[in-house]
């Protein structure tokens, strides 16, 4: 009975890591949508809704919108990436991190002043993640970069509930 009962909490104890894990996936980028989301096609040609997690980027209508979707693009098109993903968002897709030789696209897209760092999902973000967000958002911020070069730069959070 003993043994029993150690083998259930550890099957228990496994469970809860293995949900916090995140799972990985490769493919082709073959479409982007806007500047966090995009299209990827695997190896049984299957395709993936992508968001890239952690950023919120301009609409396409809003100010850098059409930058934002072209720096990605720049990034990632037609590239092999590595998605390491731990959720779906209300739409189906995957959320997550965006590797391409091993950068992190979306912290390229806060770097370059071309997405915010999305705060109200940072705490889904490994700590390092959320520290390095924040770090190159203050930075675009304070050096002007993209959106940043308006001081009046609204949010696509905002944006998206006034239309």
């Amino acid at each position: 009975m003993r043994h029993l009962s150690f083998t259930v909490a550890a099957v228990l104890l496994f469970a809860n890591i293995s949900t916090t894990l995140a799972a990985t996936l490769q493919g082709t980028v073959v479409g982007i949508q806007d500047g966090d989301t995009i299209t990827i096609l695997d190896a049984s040609r299957t395709t993936h809704k992508i968001r890239l997690s952690g950023i919120d980027a301009p609409e396409k209508k809003q100010p850098y919108g059409n930058a934002s979707k072209q720096a990605l693009s720049d990034m990632v098109y037609e590239r092999t990436v590595t998605i390491e993903y731990d959720k779906y968002d209300r739409y189906g897709r995957k959320v997550g991190k965006v590797l391409v030789n091993g950068m992190d696209a979306n912290l390229e897209q806060v770097r370059a002043g071309l997405a915010w760092h999305y705060k109200k999902y940072q705490k889904e973000q490994p700590a390092e993640d959320r520290l390095e967000y924040g770090r190159a958002e203050v930075k675009a911020r304070e050096e002007g970069k993209g959106l940043w070069k308006d001081a009046q730069a609204v949010p696509p959070w905002d944006y998206r509930h006034i239309r």
